[in-house]
């Protein structure tokens, strides 16, 4: 537990107009929190029309990581799922409040979780899971449902706003355990080796240095991060892949089987597999996935013209 971040504390500060604004919005935020569910997501699907008219270049980012992704996908197709993408990119604003904000009995009304028993069966072998969280929209809602059913440890950025890192820490730390700096791999580590829970986000673009390039879509090239393998090789926990999903009557956490052969294939081969689980489980509900990152900027050669000129 020394690893944790320490928990940012409120100051008086804050209260100054310095940081009026970010109050107005996160009053106004939670306000709308209350309202009924349904009435919620027709909120968010507005707001992602919005912000589709505000942030243009990332629309056009998610537009070509979806034909990059989907080439075999007519244009028709490709826009219909970019346009719910959108939607679920206005909702992500209110589920980051929600999973901040709302009270547990209102986070377990909405929430479900799908084949824990992969986790039971590593605990009852007394190792720890290696979780490998993907980026969907709704990751910070399913991060304090999870921990309702058991509480986890993952790695944490500090916002640069420190009133906005102080609210996001604390929404965050409701229900799970404790957080780590994201670049603490010792102490992620040292949680597996203590047979915890760990969360790793390992499907974006971290650059050339750590990656190696395996297929991932539609490009057969595409940077993906070693540190993955790392962490699966050096301790004895479960690697297996976790994803949050959208259910008629809310969201789901979903533990997909272990995913053992990481820790014997050789970094290619391992990499190519995990690219491939990884695709699959997009596929099966693409619009919730963060297409608005950039997963395809870094080249194998430098020198080649970005895919998103």
């Amino acid at each position: 537990m020394s690893a944790a971040i320490k928990p940012p504390v409120f100051k008086f500060s804050y209260l100054g107009p310095k940081y009026w604004g970010v109050w107005l919005g996160a009053g106004l935020l939670y306000l709308l929190l209350w309202l009924p569910f349904p009435v919620i997501r027709l909120l968010g699907a507005g707001t992602g029309k919005l912000i589709a008219r505000l942030l243009p270049k990332r629309v056009n980012v998610a537009r070509r990581n979806l034909a990059l992704m989907y080439p075999e996908l007519s244009a028709g197709e490709q826009s219909r799922l970019l346009e719910e993408n959108i939607r679920c990119t206005g909702m992500a604003l209110f589920e980051t409040g929600m999973g901040w904000w709302w009270p547990a009995w209102r986070i377990k009304k909405h929430f479900t979780v799908e084949g824990y028993e992969h986790v039971e069966a590593a605990l009852a072998q007394g190792r720890g899971v290696f979780g490998m969280a993907l980026h969907n929209m709704n990751l910070e809602f399913a991060c304090r449902g999870l921990g309702y059913t058991h509480p986890a440890i993952a790695f944490y950025r500090k916002h640069d706003n420190p009133l906005m890192d102080y609210l996001q820490y604390h929404g965050r730390a409701r229900s799970n355990k404790y957080m780590i700096h994201k670049r603490n791999a010792k102490a992620l580590l040292a949680a597996m080796a203590e047979k915890e829970l760990c969360l790793y986000l390992p499907d974006q673009d971290y650059g050339r240095a750590q990656s190696i390039f395996v297929p991932f879509g539609g490009v057969k090239d595409t940077a993906t991060t070693t540190a993955t393998l790392m962490f699966v090789r050096r301790t004895d926990s479960v690697p297996l892949i976790i994803t949050s999903q959208y259910t008629r009557d809310g969201y789901k956490v979903k533990f997909y089987p272990p995913l053992e052969a990481l820790r014997e294939l050789e970094d290619v081969p391992a990499l190519t597999l995990l690219n491939q689980h990884i695709e699959k489980i997009i596929a099966e509900q693409p619009e919730s996935y963060l297409w608005a990152h950039k997963r395809f900027k870094t080249r194998p050669d430098p020198d080649t013209p970005s895919l998103y000129d």
